[in-house]
């Protein structure tokens, strides 16, 4: 598996591209976010490792930038854990984020959790009552319309159909998306809810599709 790491400090770039490369990943390296783009659409990673302070232009232009062109898992990398620049890289298309300082472990496990998650998701329809789903494409069809989702959201999404009906507990859905359970992630579940009920139209008041179970996690009425 081909792993692209953008960071422009050059000390970072060598731990982090050889902690990958230790754990048996092929890695290509950016410094900018224009040798970034270049060196996506010659090589085609499996995965990409952002960090958001590039010149040329941030990581989320970046993250932005390849989402317009790929699906592939991305994560990024961060010196500030602010709620701001979660839900500006949950809008932008990212699957996770890493806060640094972090351990080379840490981070070649959840670049092992981003593509295992990509090679198991299962592309066929899934509906439950209004709503289909189409991991195909990414793509939600709701009542009558087509709504564009983020891999991200798709794979919650995916997840909250197969149980249509039945509250899915919040530690089950963080291990689905990331793998891990943890505070911080707990927040960016809730962003990624947010978010997607904003694109959908749902009042988390009365809602319509996806309901909150206190103390327990989300429900996709069925």
């Amino acid at each position: 598996m081909k792993i692209m790491v953008v960071d422009d400090d050059p000390d970072m770039l060598a731990v982090t591209g050889f902690a990958l490369q230790q754990a048996g990943y092929l890695v290509v390296k950016a410094n900018s976010f224009g040798s970034a783009l270049g060196t996506f659409r010659e090589e085609r990673p499996d995965a990409a490792i952002l960090d958001i302070n590039l010149p040329g232009g941030s990581g989320f232009e970046l993250c932005a930038a390849l989402r317009r062109e790929s699906d592939l898992p991305i994560l990024m990398l961060t010196v500030r854990g602010d709620e701001a620049d979660l839900v500006r890289a949950l809008d932008l298309g990212a699957d996770d984020y890493l806060t640094k300082p972090f351990s080379p472990r840490t981070l070649v496990a959840r670049t092992r959790a981003l593509l295992r998650r990509a090679r198991a998701e299962d592309a066929r329809p899934s509906t439950a009552g209004e709503l289909e789903l189409v991991l195909e494409t990414l793509t939600l069809r709701i009542a009558g319309r087509e709504v564009k989702l983020t891999p991200l959201e798709a794979r919650l999404l995916h997840l909250l159909i197969a149980n249509a009906g039945q509250p899915v507990a919040t530690d089950r859905i963080l291990v689905h998306l990331w793998g891990h359970r943890g505070g911080g992630d707990r927040q960016l579940l809730k962003q990624l809810v947010h978010r997607f009920r904003q694109k959908i139209g749902d009042d988390p008041e009365q809602p319509r599709w996806l309901e909150t179970v206190p103390n327990v996690g989300y429900r996709v009425r069925a």
